[in-house]
């Protein structure tokens, strides 16, 4: 391998500390010819030499920003061997100084991939220091704009799979106000193993469910879209209470990857007169309860969970016992997961949990937060007692009904 290392004080605004170029060429006195020519031209430069593809692959790192090639090289079929440099190139830019004055070929090689074609006997210093250059800045310019173009198409391919798997509230009633937060814990994930879903059946019924799959991965995800879309099929077909919780108990266990996988459910059904409800819980943190009573001002209180379950996937033959609930007239029903409530609080030695949430929940209604905001406020304030982004998977449904007085 031949390295040169020349340091220069005359170097282009914005020019590089140091080049990394790979010079695949067999040709010594070529070789000699351009390390001169760059050592006298302003690049800070570092010269690896191959003279053939596969010590030029062996090579070939992570640093390399410009990579040389002589088309005449052996093994180097001219358009062919250029390929092959350009498949192994990755995000170093390739341009080709050859002995070959061709300007059809030229043409060619660009059109493949080739940053510049330049031809050693026309080529001097200064003109193949600003082509390196140039190149390696074409080079960055490139991979940044198919970066944003991936991430475009990639910004719409999800937005149309979330549409799919994200649920779609199926509630006929003006009455009532749908809100939801969905955030998934991994980093660039579309969902997360928390679910949740609304339904209204004939008769006037409201079903919500939200649930939680331990873990983060896809499976879990996966697990978790399975889960929602049965209990949605399950309510539709007229299944309620524990008789539904036995059926997802059983989907849980045939399509679970692992008999450690479990997962935390609340399941509520608000009667048709939209006064009383009836929950179930398998494990999972009691929802917040937003009531306004003419006189009284508005309150916020966790549900009881005295009566509940196990997880689902845990206990063969369990039982979920029912709770319940007088809502009143004018109510706010808030399903979450645990993502909520256990960021931590103070010094960090302590999680947040219900009680904290409730305390949350009160100011910010005492500050006027309904709907989506009072959601987003929650999740604003839980983030910053935790002081950094919440890393569990996050969901939250609010359910509302607020009767005008007459």
């Amino acid at each position: 391998m031949s390295t040169i290392s020349h340091q220069t004080h005359t170097l282009a605004p914005g020019a590089e500390d140091r080049v990394d170029l790979l010079l695949i060429d067999d040709d010594p006195t070529d070789i000699l010819m351009v390390e001169k020519m760059l050592a006298d031209n302003g690049l800070d430069i570092r010269i690896t030499v191959a003279a053939d593809l596969t010590t030029a692959r062996r090579r070939l790192t992570r640093r390399t920003q410009c990579i040389l090639v002589d088309l005449s090289t052996p093994g180097i079929d001219r358009l062919e061997g250029l390929r092959h440099v350009l498949s192994m190139s990755g995000a170093a830019a390739v341009v080709v100084l050859t002995g070959l004055d061709d300007a059809h070929l030229g043409v060619r090689a660009v059109a493949a991939g080739a940053e510049d074609y330049l031809v050693k006997q026309e080529v001097d210093g200064p003109l193949l220091a600003r082509a390196i250059r140039y190149s390696i800045e074409r080079k960055r310019a490139e991979e940044t704009e198919r970066r944003l173009v991936e991430a475009r198409i990639l910004g719409r391919e999800n937005a149309r799979l979330e549409r799919g798997l994200l649920p779609v509230p199926l509630i006929d009633d003006p009455s009532l106000r749908h809100h939801t937060r969905y955030r998934p814990g991994r980093r660039r994930a579309l969902l997360g193993g928390d679910f949740y879903d609304t339904v209204q059946t004939e008769g006037g019924a409201v079903h919500l469910m939200i649930g939680d799959v331990c873990g983060h991965g896809p499976d879990e995800a996966a697990l978790g879209v399975q889960l929602r879309m049965a209990w949605r099929t399950l309510v539709l077909a007229g299944h309620t209470g524990e008789q539904l919780l036995g059926t997802l108990d059983s989907v849980l266990g045939h399509e679970r990857r692992s008999e450690e996988i479990f997962t935390t459910l609340c399941m509520i059904t608000i009667a048709p007169s939209r006064r009383t409800a009836r929950m179930h819980l398998a494990g999972h943190p009691a929802p917040l309860l937003f009531r306004d009573r003419p006189g009284d001002g508005p309150s916020v209180a966790a549900l009881p969970e005295y009566a509940h379950g196990p997880a689902l996937g845990l206990v063969p033959g369990a039982e979920w016992p029912t709770t319940e609930i007088d809502l009143g007239e004018s109510w706010g029903l808030m399903l979450y997961t645990d993502g909520l409530i256990e960021g931590r609080v103070g010094d960090g030695s302590a999680r947040l949990g219900t009680e904290g949430l409730v305390r949350l929940a009160r100011a910010a209604r005492a500050k006027g937060a309904a709907g989506r905001s009072l959601i987003d406020e929650l999740v604003t304030e839980v983030e910053r007692l935790n002081g950094d982004s919440l890393t569990d998977d996050l969901a939250v449904l609010l359910l509302s009904r607020q009767v005008a007085a007459a």
